[in-house]
């Protein structure tokens, strides 16, 4: 035999060799114990089970948060008629008659109460507060009537109001400066 056989003979060898390695390994590999494929479906439904109750809770607060935002569009057009109405008011108690302010004054009230039963509430804003660009609108600055009001809240030129927790209207406010 030449060299060249003999090369390819242990080659052939070789490969055969691998291949029953190869053979004996996977006889080797044991396949999992009824308990170790029961505690793996534990596992898997542990995890869907919470990964489902996850879910429940994200769409629940999504729904809760959308059923107390969902009139913010209808409460952002009413807001200009708040202001009509309370501009009005204003100017129906310059008149002698009594009558009709009383009136107007219980449709005022009675259309602010409707309003605040649907979560809308006004915010607070009085002559003197700290300014606060999260919750206010700066307008314009004035020079401040005493060293007290230098960087406060002087006058509120419009309300603002919250629905629920979320602003849906900033009060304009006129700052010392």
């Amino acid at each position: 035999m030449s060299k060249k056989e003999n090369i390819k003979e242990e080659e052939i060898l070789n490969t055969d060799s691998e291949a029953q390695v190869e053979e004996n390994q996977e006889v080797v590999k044991e396949e999992p114990t009824a308990d170790e494929l029961i505690q793996a479906e534990k596992d898997k439904y542990l995890r869907l089970f919470a990964e489902f109750e996850n879910y429940k809770k994200r769409t629940s607060k999504e729904r809760i948060e959308l059923f107390k935002t969902a009139s913010q569009e209808l409460m952002t057009s009413l807001l200009p008629i708040m202001d009509d109405f309370d501009r009005g008011l204003t100017e129906i108690k310059k008149v002698k008659d009594k009558e009709v302010l009383k009136g107007m004054q219980l449709i005022n009230d009675k259309f602010k109460n409707t309003l605040t039963q649907k979560g809308l509430t006004e915010i607070e804003v009085k002559q003197g507060d700290a300014f606060d660009a999260e919750i206010h609108e700066a307008i314009t600055q004035i020079p401040a009537p005493s060293d007290k009001l230098k960087g406060k809240v002087i006058d509120a030129v419009e309300k603002g109001y919250k629905l629920g927790d979320k602003i849906i209207r900033y009060p304009k406010v006129v700052i010392g400066q």
